[in-house]
């Protein structure tokens, strides 16, 4: 498995195909191997091999006691053949087996690396709006649950299930060559098993669905409620969780036995039809011999390999609940690699260079599914080296804008030109390289402290991050941590106060030295005293750069060159923090509230 697990076409091609057969995932399954298919042949040629011994046990047993029965010298050799046989068979199994392993694990692991690769890749080009739109939990359960899905099912319908088939055609070429009576009597199992599949198909499929919806429903309930321990320990709100996750989780349990119940009585009507059918071969097989039609030995072999038939047509049954929960996954995962909901940079400008001037030009914006404009005819023009504050309450717009910016998002009417070129026609993803985004709550991972400084860099050196540590205010925090920039932080930084993590962001965005600075609500979370260190760090951040800053604490935007007021969608007011607090308007009133608060 040293290749490379994505070396081949089938998942590049999974979304075109996926939208191709939308309705018909067995064949968006079959296009996951394409130029793969000789690894199967492989697998399935040392499979036969391997599985001989089985296949041909009866027919060697029957031998031997048809001989046993005649007795002579001549039985004697039919023995020693056929034990012969039997052992030479067995000597072959072992490699066999190893070799048939290799090839269908290694291409059965390989579509599971390299679906969850494509999900991941995936996701990182679908937009933020549809990752808003999706839960987390939701996610995650269709990478590791439906592709641990889709593998079982490829395991067993590209191996077992052509497996099964050759054991069957194999028993019945054999039965046909001894007598064509008794192959009649075997054939007769196929209808039954038809009928019993077509009884439960549909039955089968709609439990699955059901049973996977919850499933993903309850993996983001989950992470929700991880996530939401801290206020929900802080309002004592532990029961009202518990109750809502018990709720939960029952439905899961009530979905799962509803599929456990039909997916068992499937199996079991199955089993007795079959068992049924048996009994009634012993029978027929015993009356011909009893009237001379085949030998006594013979009865074995039609009893063994009726018992084969029954075996495999069991299994082709059983295999039904697999097949289909795969199918539903095959659906599933196809809704995310087949979303349109992605930033299209090809073919767009890609910008080799950022000086920071921004035109906004009757920009206005609705988010998916809404008729209400967020922004409404929002025109400004931000020279390069620029500190502009976007301030107004809460669903004003300001959010949008700074996404708009970021270029999560185009605007639904008028442009944003940058350095005099329409975003829409640039590749965004070139253009973000030269900005940086720090947000009200800073994003940390579980890993060193330098491995978040410099997170997404290459060939930084060790002045870079000190020169960024120092401009961040951070050196006290490196010469506390028991191993410096060397200490593992905890989930979201969890180890670390606010000020800290959020000077551990800005320090990030520092030694990026990028040409445009985002700040969203920086200090409105902090104490009076972190408030000082973190405007210190800005200070330093924002010197020669663009900046767009929102920000409640009107204190804090004091010096900048420009004050927007956003209020319903639109610009209110713009000006200095001089102007506006001399024009007496919307700004005025929120800094005066506020200082009437403190």
């Amino acid at each position: 498995m040293k290749q490379n697990r994505l070396a081949h076409s089938g998942y590049e091609s999974f979304a075109e195909n996926y939208r191709r057969y939308k309705d018909k995932p067995l064949l968006v399954l079959f296009s996951m191997y394409k130029g793969q298919y000789h690894r199967f042949l492989i697998s399935f040629i040392f499979y036969l091999i391997k599985h001989s011994p089985a296949l041909l046990t009866p027919l060697l047993i029957a031998n031997v006691i048809n001989g046993v029965l005649e007795g002579g010298e001549a039985a004697m050799r039919t023995v020693m053949l056929n034990v012969g046989i039997w052992l030479g068979l067995l000597c072959v199994h072992l490699p066999a087996n190893y070799i048939h392993t290799k090839y269908k694990s290694e291409l059965t692991r390989q579509t599971e690396a390299g679906l969850r690769a494509a999900l991941v890749k995936k996701l990182s080009e679908l937009s933020i709006l549809y990752h808003i739109r999706m839960p987390s939990g939701k996610l995650q359960s269709k990478i590791i649950r439906d592709v641990d899905a889709i593998e079982m099912m490829s395991s067993q319908l590209f191996v077992n299930l052509i497996n099964i088939t050759t054991n069957v055609i194999i028993t019945l070429t054999i039965t046909a060559f001894k007598n064509r009576v008794i192959l009649l009597f075997f054939i007769l199992v196929a209808p039954v098993a038809s009928l019993t599949i077509i009884a439960f198909r549909k039955r089968i499929k709609l439990a699955n669905r059901n049973y996977r919806l919850e499933t993903e429903e309850t993996s983001a309930r989950v992470m929700e409620m991880v996530e939401m321990v801290p206020a929900t320990r802080a309002h004592a709100m532990e029961d009202a969780e518990r109750r809502k996750m018990i709720a939960q989780l029952e439905k899961v349990a009530d979905n799962g036995y509803h599929l456990d119940i039909i997916q068992s009585h499937f199996g079991a009507v199955g089993w007795v039809v079959f068992q049924v059918f048996q009994a009634l071969c012993l029978g027929f097989t015993a009356f011909m011999a009893l009237n001379g039609k085949i030998k006594a030995g013979d009865i074995t072999f039609y009893q063994s390999s009726f018992t084969t038939v029954v075996n495999q047509v069991t299994a082709i049954i059983n295999l039904l609940p697999i097949i289909t929960k795969g199918l539903e996954s095959i659906t599933s995962v196809g809704e995310v690699l087949a979303s349109d909901d992605v930033e299209i940079n090809e073919g767009k400008e890609t910008l080799t260079e950022l000086k920071g001037d921004y035109s906004f030009q009757h920009v206005g914006y609705a988010y998916p599914e809404s008729d209400e404009m967020v922004l409404k005819d929002v025109s400004l023009d931000v020279p390069a080296g620029t500190t502009v504050a976007i301030v107004g309450k809460s669903g004003s717009g300001k959010t949008t804008l700074m996404s708009l910016i970021v270029g999560y998002m185009l605007p639904e009417s008028g442009k944003i030109e940058i350095d005099g070129k329409d975003m829409a026609k640039i590749d965004r993803k070139s253009y973000r390289k030269y900005i940086s985004f720090v947000p009200q709550t800073p994003l940390l991972f579980t890993g060193t402290l330098r491995e978040n400084i410099i997170y997404g860099l290459e060939n930084v050196t060790e002045e870079m991050i000190s020169d960024a540590i120092d401009a961040a205010n951070l050196r006290t925090l490196v010469e506390e941590l028991p191993d410096g920039l060397d200490t593992v932080l905890e989930e979201h930084g969890a180890n670390l106060s606010g000020g800290q993590r959020q000077r551990i962001a800005i320090a990030r965005a520092l030694i990026r030295d990028p040409k445009v600075i985002l700040l969203d609500e920086a200090t409105s979370a902090l104490d009076v005293i972190s408030e000082q260190e973190i405007q210190k760090a800005l200070g330093r951040l924002l010197k020669n750069r663009t900046a767009f800053i929102t920000a409640h604490r009107l204190s804090t935007i004091r010096n900048a060159d420009l004050i927007i007021v956003m209020d319903q969608g639109v610009i209110a007011e713009r000006g200095t923090y001089k102007e506006l607090m001399e024009k007496q308007g919307i700004f005025y009133t929120m800094e005066n509230l506020q200082i009437r608060m403190r």
